[in-house]
């Protein structure tokens, strides 16, 4: 069993310590700072992020999307054919984002996130995989108001992202992992999902996973399976029906293992943990699972995001233990 997260991370410590990145970019949008100073403090509280991680014991790290305004808004401020519009809600949580309109075809103008990871692993003794928010999940939460249907839109921006992973890959990331979490809102998309997903995954030689969150895959499996990625990523908190929906069939894929609860700042017990870890041991291997919160960790307080991961950690040791 390794340990990882499923991407973002607070950015803003408890006090007393400083706020730092939100007094950076407050500065910066006031002109008070350029961009060469926004970008060392990022990268302080990436390197931050990163070690509070390690030292919970994490195995694989992300750079906590330190740098992202959120999933969306980060990449269609960096591609063509996007502007970006006023801010709504991000499906049922209270956080919201800048809702990215499509106004012309969506172009891929260069990488994105490479730098971001080369940095994150320049600076982590332990792996770091890389984010790629997926092209289902970008298109859903995006306007459209150039393509003649939603579909042509996904499958644009399948074609556009495909140049992200393959940038990614190059870059020597060991994972790349494609987060889609939209896709649980609308299941009768899944055709199209599938499409989307073999087109921008065609040639990728990296271990490459699938994240979803807030919800089950009732509905998506076993055809999930069936996606391009050799691990999939599944909320056993909000999508409790997951443990019986993996049951149906062989899991013929790594299962990224969300049982940590992401949005609630009630600490886990070991024996929670371990109990989690029991109840998918008869359907898939221990050996090649990942358990991780079940969404980013952006939702709680810093302190306790990181006590969270170091209880989890612990709990997939003590099961290691008992379940050997």
């Amino acid at each position: 069993m390794l340990t990882t997260v499923v991407g973002n991370y607070p950015k803003i410590p408890n006090r007393p310590r400083p706020a730092r990145l939100r007094a950076a970019i407050a500065r910066f949008e006031r002109g008070e700072i350029g961009q060469d100073e926004l970008r060392r403090v990022e990268d302080e509280v990436t390197i931050e992020v990163i070690q509070e991680q390690v030292e919970a014991g994490i195995d694989i790290v992300t750079d906590g999307q330190i740098r992202w305004e959120d999933g969306q808004t980060y990449f269609a401020r960096r591609m063509g054919g996007f502007t970006i519009n006023g801010l709504i809600r991000y499906f049922d949580t209270n956080t919201y984002y800048r809702q990215p309109v499509v106004t012309d075809a969506v172009q891929w103008r260069e990488p994105i996130t490479a730098e971001d990871y080369r940095f994150a692993a320049a600076h982590s003794p332990q792996p770091v995989k890389a984010l790629v928010t997926g092209p289902y999940t970008l298109a859903a939460l995006s306007a459209n108001e150039h393509y003649g249907s939603f579909g042509e839109l996904v499958l644009a921006l399948a074609g556009e992202l495909r140049q992200e992973v393959l940038a990614l890959e190059k870059a020597g990331a060991p994972i790349i992992q494609v987060n889609e979490p939209a896709i649980l809102k609308r299941k009768e998309d899944f055709p199209l999902f599938q499409q989307a997903l073999e087109q921008m995954m065609e040639g990728v030689t990296a271990e490459a996973h699938l994240y979803t969150w807030f919800g089950d895959i009732e509905g998506l499996f076993p055809q999930i399976l069936e996606l391009p990625f050799s691990a999939i990523g599944l909320d056993f908190v909000m999508g409790p029906a997951n443990y019986e929906i993996i049951s149906r069939v062989p899991f013929a894929k790594k299962l990224g293992l969300g049982i940590v609860d992401a949005r609630n700042t009630k600490l886990e017990t070991v024996e929670q943990i371990v109990d989690g870890i029991r109840r998918v041991s008869d359907v898939v291997p221990l050996e090649p699972l990942y358990v991780n919160p079940s969404c980013g960790l952006e939702y709680l307080p810093r302190e306790t995001a990181e006590a969270k991961l170091a209880r989890m950690v612990e709990g997939v040791r003590r099961a290691q233990e008992v379940l050997a």
